[in-house]
Order: C-alpha cells, then structure tokens, then sequence
C-alpha cells in the first residue's frame, strides 16, 4: 500500500476528498476525476473511419477514441479506383493536417487490405511513409505465414524509409483457420526483429467475418461465440498481448452495447472496436473498473500490508452482506491490476485509513 499512498501524494496532482464504506471499512477517495490526462497504454476504444471521405477523416480529429483505426478495408468500396483513391486520401490527410491537430501516433492506426488482394503492397508501403502510423491492424491472418509475409513487407517498406519506431501489429481473427492456430499466431515473432520486423501487440476479434467463414448463426444472446472469444482472449494473455473484443454492430442500442461491453471484459478483453462515434463513451465507460471493484481493491492492498507485516501470506476480507472472504497473492495482484486500470483512466483511487 506504501507504494500506492506514494503516488497519490504526488504534488503535481490536485485531489477532492470524501468519504464512503466497504463493510466495516471507511474508506477516503481522492478524485482524479476532470483532470484531462489519459494514459495512453489504455486501448479500451478502437474507431474504425473510413478512409474513402474527407468529412469522417476529418472528424477524426476530435475523437475521444483511445485508438483510431484508418480503414483501407471494408469500408471502402472493392473497385481498384475506389482502393487506390483512399490510399491517397489517407496520405494526403496525415501529410498535410499539421502535426499538433493530428492524433498522438500512440493513437493511429490503419486497417489495410489483405495480404492476397491486389492492394495490400501498395497499402502498406503508402501508409509506413508517414512517422505517424505506428499500428497496423491486419485482416485474415489465418497463420503465422500470413504475419511472415506481413513482416517481410514492412520489412521492405522500412528499408527505404528510416524510422527510428517499431511498427505494433494487430492480428485480426476472423476464420475456423485462425481460430485453430490461436497459439501459433499469439506467439509469433518477426524473423527480423521487433524493431524491423513488427511486433504483434493484440489479436482483434472480427465476429462477422467469423460467422461467415463458420456457418456460425450470430444471435443476441453472444452464446454462439462464448467459445472463441475466450480463447481469443486466453491466447492473448498468454503471449502479453491486448485482446479488442468484436463491433457490435447495433450502434443505435448502447443499452445492448453495454451489456455486450461488460459481457467482453467479463471475458478478459481490453477493449473493443466501434463503428460509429456514439459507441465510444460507453465503451471507455464499461472497459475500467466499477466503483465498487476499485474500493475492494484498495482495501485487499491495505489489508495484504497488514498481514505480511505480520508474517501471514494471507487473510480474511470483511464481506458487505456478511461473511469473510480468504484473499491470497492472486487475488493481490487482481486488485493491483485494477488499482492500475482505475488510475490509467483517472478515476477516483481510494486510500483506506
């Protein structure tokens, strides 16, 4: 706990105090709320914008979403003049917005085309010319072939171009054959180095696409897909990697949305993707912990000092309805991960006195 009061008694940061319960327990919160910085590690949105029109490039600069996808892919129109004129406009749009208008790179990224069409090698050598993009989120990545190939080509665009940043990958998982090689794919590493190569960062879940390929029938209740989202989600972990979980491509309903939110971090997903700007609150509002989760953490990390200077591993946590709870070192370090959530998001972190 020593470590926490440590941070929160930093003199950079202004808090307001106040007072609420957890059990038996008074517990004082100081508000980081309102304070305008968001750490941007937090990928909890990702907002697809097409990048066949100027009007949604531009409204992109004033996006809330944590990451922004530029979309080469599905949003635009197959024909080889539609494919080829958004590459354009994408390029003209990151060359010319001045550099202080335009997203953090941390928060750019570029959906391309698949490494089989005929646009993919044009998409990827256009789109590394700009010191902004340093994500790639990459569809059909059905084995570790296709990130080979994918790493080859960045490989070669980067030779010509000196840049002195690794390009993160996003693997999207949208086939019976992707979902089979989950392993292989999380745990893939570029043949000439994260720094030249790439570097996977997440696997992104792309439901229907998934369906397609499965004869899967998508319905409201998600139970068609319980088995591979959480495998999606597993795999990632395993490697240290983001999970995105999948649109919910009702963007009208955001009751719906937020059920299918706290369904996907339920599941241990970080995030999620979005296809329109209204999606993007409830997103970043479902992804953090509760109230509720951040005040039995603190009080889990309070309680584990007390034990350990006592010689216990160890103890008994005070349940609100009554009755006790054994919390251990995993459960230590489930409250540690969601103080660190909880402060990345600048919500309000409790100290327990």
């Amino acid at each position: 706990m020593s470590v926490l009061l440590t941070r929160l008694s930093s003199p950079t940061r202004s808090f307001a105090c106040r007072s609420l319960r957890y059990g038996s327990m008074c517990i004082r919160t100081l508000s980081t709320a309102g304070n305008g910085k968001i750490d941007q590690a937090l990928r909890r949105s990702y907002l697809y914008v097409p990048s066949s029109s100027d009007r949604m490039l531009d409204k992109s600069l004033s996006t809330p979403s944590d990451v922004i996808i530029y979309d080469l892919e599905d949003s635009v129109p197959p024909s080889p003049f539609d494919k080829e004129s958004a590459r354009q406009r994408l390029s003209t749009f990151l060359n010319r917005t001045p550099e202080h208008k335009l997203p953090h790179p941390e928060r750019i990224a570029v959906r391309l085309n698949d490494i089989t069409t005929p646009f993919f090698e044009n998409d990827i050598s256009e789109v590394l010319k700009s010191p902004f993009v340093r994500t790639l989120v990459l569809p059909k990545i059905h084995s570790i072939r296709d990130l080979h190939h994918v790493s080859r080509a960045i490989q070669t665009s980067r030779a010509r171009i000196s840049t002195p940043f690794p390009i993160r990958i996003v693997a999207s998982i949208e086939s019976a054959r992707s979902a089979w090689n989950l392993g292989e794919i999380a745990s893939w590493t570029s043949e000439y180095g994260p720094d030249v190569g790439g570097k996977l960062g997440a696997l992104l879940f792309a439901a229907e696409d998934y369906c397609a390929d499965t004869s899967v029938v998508r319905t409201p209740s998600r139970l068609e897909l319980l088995y591979v989202r959480s495998q999606i989600a597993i795999a990632a972990k395993a490697f240290g990697l983001d999970a995105i979980d999948m649109v919910c491509v009702n963007y009208k309903d955001l009751d719906y949305l937020k059920d299918e939110c706290e369904d996907g971090r339920r599941l241990g997903f970080n995030g999620k993707q979005a296809i329109h700007p209204t999606q993007v609150d409830t997103i970043h509002s479902t992804f953090v912990p509760t109230e509720k989760e951040i005040l039995r953490a603190a009080n889990i990390l309070h309680q584990m000092e007390v034990a350990h200077s006592s010689q216990k591993g160890a103890f008994g946590l005070e349940l609100e309805g009554g009755g006790k709870e054994m919390i251990d070192a995993p459960m230590l370090k489930q409250a540690e991960n969601i103080i660190r959530v909880a402060k990345a998001a600048g919500l309000e972190i409790p100290v327990v006195s």
